[in-house]
């Protein structure tokens, strides 16, 4: 059976580059066996967080919060794709995440950034890590960072350039690195049941 991945993107600007990156991931995963899907924040659209997808009660929470808590349940792994804004996190990412919480516990994230500018959304990248380990999920040490990112992949989300050439060196040990902790918790929670 195929490790089922979420690719989770949050940006909602009109212009959107970094949804290049995240859509060769997704494909780059597809093609290692993965079954990857791509998760919009734009395009599920979930509102500001009022009231969590566990505060409703059974069946009442929105159409499109309620599928998205199927998929997250059902995943193996998460790669978050993420742009840097003003030092900080995506806030429309960040929006669709807090929207959840038991749904991603034990399984392992990973982290994809990028910006405009040189320093590839380090900072942001920084910020997730902390978050998504208090949301749940192990956290890899391993992360792919892209700078220029209009630059460093294409209207067709072919990488180009030298940060595109550098991406291309750095996803597969970045996909190796994610994948066994995918395969190592998908074994563990196969032989043992999460403590809670």
């Amino acid at each position: 059976m195929s490790d089922r991945i979420l690719v989770l993107y949050g940006s909602y600007r009109r212009d959107r580059l970094g949804i290049r990156l995240a859509r060769w991931l997704n494909a780059q995963l597809n093609a290692k066996g993965c079954d990857a899907e791509l998760i919009d924040a734009k395009a599920i659209d979930l509102p500001m967080l009022d009231r969590m997808y566990k505060e409703y009660p059974k069946g009442e929470a929105p159409e499109a919060m309620e599928a998205l808590a199927t998929k997250i349940k059902a995943a193996d792994g998460f790669l978050f794709v993420t742009g840097e804004y003003n030092w900080g996190m995506q806030p429309g990412l960040k929006n669709l995440t807090d929207h959840f919480l038991e749904e991603w516990f034990w399984r392992p994230a990973a982290i994809a950034s990028y910006s405009a500018g040189r320093l590839a959304g380090a900072r942001s990248n920084s910020m997730w890590h902390p978050t998504l380990s208090e949301m749940g999920m192990v956290v890899i040490s391993s992360t792919l960072t892209v700078g220029q990112i209009g630059q460093a992949i294409d209207a067709d989300d072919q990488p180009q350039g030298e940060n595109g050439a550098a991406l291309t060196r750095a996803f597969p040990r970045f996909a190796d690195d994610f994948l066994w902790w995918v395969e190592a918790a998908k074994a563990q929670r196969a032989r043992r049941d999460p403590p809670y």
